[in-house]
């Protein structure tokens, strides 16, 4: 009986050890598949790509190689479900960006590099409390610039998204572009689950577009170069239409509720004119042309009834900021960073 007790005791411990290797193996060879899962050879989609980016000049065995190296992410699509822009209210959203320390930040940042803050404003017009909001609320001024590898975001986005995927396919042409003309290791850069980069966290076709070499060492450097990054937001905002010396918003008066019939925060152009926002009991605090058009902003605050509402006009340079990234409270943010920083240095 003791014997049998043993041999059954060792059976157990062998299948046990089995059973450990095979979950093993198993989970080695399901990560082998998600590693080669964008291998041109096994992929149409990648191998369809890398055929138009050597028509166009591109390296066919660099681009093999680079895409057979990017990995799947199933975080990266399930970030993209989850925007913080469409899931929270404009107090929420506020207290991530304006802290004490990111505004003491951005007045740091102005200091540390005065010279690229003067040279912006000289030649394209935007001011430097604006210019570095940008950078503040994209990455606390470079401090956090993403933990995902950008070749591994862009091609599971351009592959695998289920309804974006041409978008995300042209950002990873234009990565795969800039990163072999700039000679820059394309399984290196990490930046945010949908693929924008460095310092502004520009996405590749706009890093391609509008990134300037701003310092005059022949690079335009995105991820390790502030100074390239600040001339770079001053060239995205000139070349999208930035008025100098024009306002971005304008404060208003309205009711606690927010009125039916007014289409609020959509990020266009301004469009409805203030005769028709006074119609609807929205009024500007300063005086303003009545035919004046704006983008009605209405910004929800918790409230012990619930929520309430205040109210902004934004002008064109408003909508200029939300080409940067098509969100009004996105907007706001920068706007409202950008004041504290200028209040914060007039004070010093």
């Amino acid at each position: 009986m003791t014997k049998c007790r043993a041999r059954g005791k060792t059976r157990r411990v062998i299948n046990d050890g089995v059973g450990l290797l095979i979950v093993a193996w198993l989970s080695l060879m399901s990560s082998s598949v998600e590693a080669a899962r964008f291998d041109p050879d096994d992929n149409p989609d990648a191998a369809a790509l890398i055929d138009e980016l050597v028509a166009q000049g591109g390296d066919r065995a660099w681009l093999e190689s680079t895409l057979s190296d990017a990995s799947f992410e199933q975080t990266v699509l399930d970030a993209m479900d989850s925007a913080a822009e469409g899931r929270l209210r404009w107090d929420e959203y506020r207290d991530i960006f304006l802290t004490d320390e990111r505004i003491e930040q951005g007045v740091a940042f102005i200091e540390d590099y005065a010279d690229a803050f003067e040279r912006v404003e000289a030649r394209y017009g935007v001011p430097r409390e604006f210019v570095a909001a940008i950078i503040g609320v994209e990455t606390a001024y470079g401090r956090h610039t993403g933990r995902h590898r950008v070749l591994d975001s862009l091609a599971t986005l351009a592959f695998e998204h289920p309804s974006r995927g041409g978008f995300f396919r042209s950002e990873l042409a234009a990565f795969l572009q800039i990163t072999s003309q700039e000679d820059v290791d394309p399984r290196q850069p990490k930046g945010s689950y949908a693929g924008a980069m460095g310092y502004p966290q520009f996405i590749p076709t706009s890093y391609r577009a509008y990134a300037v070499d701003f310092d005059g060492d022949g690079v335009r450097d995105l991820l390790g170069n502030p100074v390239d990054a600040i001339g770079s937001v001053g060239n995205y905002f000139a070349e999208h239409g930035w008025q100098s010396g024009e306002p971005v918003v304008s404060r208003a008066r309205g009711p606690s509720s927010r009125p039916d019939g007014i289409d609020f925060n959509a990020t266009r152009e301004p469009y409805v004119s203030l005769d028709t926002l006074s119609d609807y009991g929205i009024d500007a605090v300063d005086e303003l042309p009545t035919s004046h058009n704006v983008v009605p902003i209405a910004l929800d605050h918790a409230a012990d009834d619930g929520v309430r509402y205040t109210y902004w006009l934004g002008h064109h340079n408003f909508y200029v900021i939300t080409r940067y990234n098509h969100s009004h409270l996105y907007a706001m943010a920068v706007t409202e960073l950008a004041d504290a920083i200028r209040d914060a240095r007039e004070a010093r």
